[in-house]
């Protein structure tokens, strides 16, 4: 059936809360309110398929532009239509791609799997822009230790029932560290975490102890001292220890990864466990689009209404072309209606349902509810570039397998057969090892994390995952700049049609509001570092192969830079504020302004990016903001 203009849609009640969106934010939430005894509705505008892809790390980037589960957004980086054009991977008239997934579990169905804790002052910086201490460090690292699952690291040993023998083991040095975690992991929750080993990699001892010796030498020489025993690969290689957070070092570490026994493991398998164990209060319905909240006459939230059907948005390639009015549907939420539909899609879905700029909403036709002008700005991003090498050998690890999931009827290769036994290269990421170092030595933290393996990577476009591995002897140092100064990103419609994807620009560097440009100085700063270690490394690196050797002088870098670089952490844009900040969308617990029993649970919500991968951030304020709604709950 079809809904006619202006009919009420089919309606549905029963639920206390209505989450959008199964992603990071949503799902363990929607999984959290379950589990304590709330009727939970999950909304998503994709489905769960479980295929090789999914499951599978080494095929991340596969996984992102698997049709079952992609939605390709075509993004600007500048408005300059001239800038726009020097970028490679630019699609004639369409943008530059920004792969994004529809699916339970949301882009962690596709992600690289990496889960690194975000420095402590990341999180103070929001207790101090909020005024609200429950957000600082100390206090956000239990919802760390809360959700991960650490399989690398020992879980402490409990304290013998004599209070007297327990006195005497703490006097006892090497003794007493069995005793407490000073690491502060989690042993018992929903995400494991395992580090990469560098040699699955590789494995060729010969080749990796070069280029991890080439970076150490670089980073001892960038910091002008030799590296101490916590900054290099011979004893300190976990970045998520509490310690590492707190001295905010850099150096050389090993890249955790949310794996259980090789295999892709993250909300999804969180909110299907929930389902199992609660299935009278988790209800998961997929190929369900929002398409707007529902306001009662006072400004409250009460209901989501809904696309029912699969491939509805124009960022899905199996969409088909509009045709007429689609079904639409109404649920009820008796208690909160919460949005997690992330960085485009949650402010896209305020302003179609008359939250927003007035100047934004009004050319679309959509009726001023409550205007809010911070919704769809302070879009924000990291900035990544890749250095690209060709080595004089192929990988010999990488020889004979093929980085792709077995077509029907053939043979799977020697790494896939690996994988199925829970060993080898596809229990991986790629990954060899991360750097962390800071831009500029004045900066509290560092901003820069370089990481690299036998791939060749060159950002985003249409059948990158095929390029990746189609040559063995490439070596890609990927280069990623967070704590960007650019806020000047923004989100607007395109229609009044939720079926439409919002107009993305990111207005990258001094197009932006970082008119001094000391982001893409430390991105030039990092590639001519990359270079440093490159050079180190000898002749087992042939040539450059991207940027390339005509791409010689700082101005140079600076150009390549501004013209290649891309993202993949989009963040900010229904951004977290006090009361008196005209620009904050949300307070600092998720409460969407002017709206009652609205809130926004995503990394749309952050006024500045947390750590260098937002992933485990979002589990982070998942968890964060189930206590706080379920607190509110049990005060009503």
């Amino acid at each position: 059936m079809t809904t006619e203009p202006g009919a009420a849609p089919p309606t549905e009640t029963g639920f206390d809360y209505v989450v959008v969106g199964a992603g990071a934010g949503g799902g363990p939430l929607a999984a959290n309110l379950a589990a304590a005894g709330m009727r939970t509705l999950l909304l998503d505008a994709g489905a769960a398929e479980q295929n090789d892809n999914y499951l599978v790390p080494a095929f991340h980037a596969d996984a992102s532009e698997d049709p079952v589960q992609c939605w390709n957004y075509f993004v600007r980086h500048y408005a300059d239509e001239q800038q726009q054009r020097r970028d490679s991977k630019l699609v004639p008239g369409r943008g530059v791609l920004y792969p994004r997934a529809a699916a339970v579990g949301g882009c962690t169905a596709h992600h690289a799997l990496i889960t690194v804790y975000p420095y402590n002052r990341d999180w103070d910086a929001i207790a101090e822009e909020t005024g609200d201490t429950s957000w600082h460090s100390t206090a956000m690292r239990r919802y760390f230790e809360r959700l991960e699952r650490c399989t690398y690291r020992p879980r402490p040993k409990k304290p013998p029932d004599s209070a007297a023998l327990t006195a005497l083991l703490r006097r006892l040095p090497f003794v007493a560290a069995r005793y407490r975690n000073d690491a502060r992991h989690g042993f018992d929750g929903w995400l494991p975490t395992a580090l990469a080993d560098p040699e699955l990699a590789v494995q060729d001892e010969q080749l990796l102890k070069i280029l991890l010796s080439a970076a150490e030498e670089a980073l001892a020489d960038f910091l002008d001292r030799p590296l101490s025993p916590l900054e290099g690969l011979g004893s300190f290689v976990d970045p998520n220890d509490w310690r590492a957070q707190t001295h905010a070092l850099q150096g050389l570490w090993q890249i955790p990864l949310s794996t259980a026994n090789g295999r892709r493991s993250a909300v999804r398998e969180r909110v299907q466990a929930v389902q199992r164990s609660h299935p009278d209060t988790l209800v998961v319905r997929t190929n369900a689009l929002a398409a707007r909240v529902v306001l009662d006459g006072s400004g409250a939230a009460t209901a989501v209404d809904y696309l029912d059907g699969a491939h509805a948005y124009t960022a899905d390639p199996a969409a088909a072309p509009a045709t007429g009015p689609p079904v639409r549907r109404r649920v009820f939420a008796s208690r909160e209606v919460i949005l997690a539909a992330g960085a485009f899609n949650t402010p896209q879905l305020l302003m179609l349902s008359g939250i927003g700029p007035r100047a934004e909403l009004q050319p679309h036709g959509i009726p001023v509810r409550v205007d809010l002008p911070g919704v769809g700005a302070n879009l924000q991003d990291r900035y990544e570039v890749g250095v690209v090498s060709q080595m004089d050998r192929d990988f010999p690890v990488i020889r004979d397998c093929d980085f792709h999931a077995p077509r029907p009827g053939t043979e799977p290769d020697r790494c896939y057969r690996a994988w199925q036994r829970g060993e080898g290269l596809y229990t991986t990421n790629g990954a060899v090892v991360g750097i962390t170092r800071k831009s500029r030595p004045e900066l509290d933290t560092p901003d820069l994390f370089i990481f690299g393996g036998p791939f060749d990577f060159r950002g985003y476009r249409p059948g990158y995952s095929l390029d990746l591995t189609r040559h063995k002897d490439r070596f890609t140092w990927a280069v990623l700049k967070s704590r960007t100064r650019n806020t000047g990103g923004r989100v607007r419609l395109r229609s009044a049609d939720p079926r439409d994807t919002p107009l993305v620009n990111f207005h990258y560097f001094t197009e932006g509001t970082d008119r001094d440009g000391l982001d893409l100085e430390a991105m030039a700063g990092a590639v001519e570092f990359v270079r440093g270690m490159n050079r180190r490394a000898g002749s087992v690196i042939l040539k450059e192969l991207w940027p390339g050797e005509e791409v010689g002088s700082r101005d140079d870098v600076r150009r390549f830079v501004r013209d290649e670089a891309w993202g993949h952490h989009a963040s900010c844009t229904c951004r977290m504020g006090r009361a008196d900040d005209p620009a904050a969308v949300v307070d600092s617990r998720f409460r969407v302004r002017g709206v009652a029993r609205l809130r926004i649970v995503d990394a749309s919500v952050f006024p500045r990016i947390p750590g260098f991968f937002v992933a485990a951030p979002i589990y982070m304020i998942s968890e964060k903001a189930s206590d706080v709604i379920l607190g509110d709950a049990a005060r009503a």
